[in-house]
């Protein structure tokens, strides 16, 4: 099975892509390209947003806005007038790491991650945004935060450390929004890509978008990878089940670091593809702070 092109357009960076019911709409950020992006299935019409910065990943708020997690920080946006709201700085005291990956839990938390951009060490982290909003690190050690996502009862939370290769899985405490019993879920050793963005379906099927490895992979509950859908270029990055019924897997995919050549060769790198995968998805919730 393959996924196909549905808005060709070419981010430096796609990422962090969310359905939204309320609007009818994909949302999704291009990193390096400083914007936003909404694409409506049902009209075909596409929509970007220019930001000022980078935007890492972000989510809709219940009470309208967005939450947004900056390279440097996290804010409450207004879109449509540009009002931001500051939260929390982000490891203002570490030059080389910036926020990257992260979903609301089934609360309405935002858990977002960074990763060092500069060396690569394991020395960003994990930070829990309540919906009081209040700010948690809940654990640290992080070279690359990617593939943050929860089952559909919300007691499982799934995170990979990109450069591990593995997925691995906590046991999520939704009351208090703390982690506990870290175990491997899903190596990826064998695998010809590294674990990027994940979401779940509704069986409780891990997706997962395999940067350089032109696939999407389902992770089964048992661990084992049970399904791939081709991706016909090399940077999948993320993916978010969406569209009326919860049944179109909709991915992202990236430019960057890619050769005149290796886009001379495949030009839709940095489109928006989409397939029905035969599951369905489950929604994330809205930023509830």
């Amino acid at each position: 099975m393959q996924a196909q092109l549905v808005v060709d357009c070419r981010n430096q960076h796609g990422e962090g892509v969310f359905w939204s019911p309320s609007d009818g709409m994909v949302w999704w950020t291009d990193i390096e390209g400083r914007a936003l992006w909404s694409y409506e299935p049902s009209s075909g019409d596409t929509a970007r947003h220019e930001m000022a910065e980078r935007v890492c990943c972000f989510a809709p708020r219940a009470r309208g806005g967005l939450i947004v997690a900056f390279a440097d920080r996290v804010s409450l946006v207004d879109l449509a007038t540009g009002e931001e709201t500051l939260i929390t700085h982000f490891e203002r005291g570490n030059p080389e790491t910036r926020l990257n990956d992260g979903r609301t839990d089934r609360v309405g938390r935002l858990i977002v991650g960074g990763m060092n951009e500069g060396s690569g060490a394991a020395n960003s982290s994990v930070l829990s945004i309540d919906t009081d909003l209040t700010v948690r690190t809940l654990f640290d050690g992080v070279s690359c935060a990617n593939s943050t996502c929860f089952s559909p009862d919300g007691s499982v939370m799934y995170f990979a450390d990109t450069p591990d290769r593995e997925i691995v899985a906590f046991d999520y405490d939704q009351a208090t929004g703390t982690v506990s019993n870290r175990r491997l879920h899903c190596s990826f050793a064998a695998e010809p890509g590294l674990p990027d963005g994940s979401c779940v379906d509704a069986e409780g099927g891990v997706w997962n978008a395999e940067w350089e490895g032109r696939r999407v992979v389902r992770v089964a509950p048992d661990g084992s990878i049970d399904r791939v859908i081709d991706v016909p270029v090399w940077k999948p990055t993320c993916c978010a089940f969406g569209g009326p019924d919860l049944d179109t897997l909709f991915i992202t995919t990236s430019r960057l670091m890619s050769g005149e050549e290796a886009l001379r060769k495949e030009p839709e790198s940095g489109g928006l593809f989409a397939v029905k995968p035969g599951v369905r998805g489950v929604i994330d919730t809205p930023f509830n702070g």
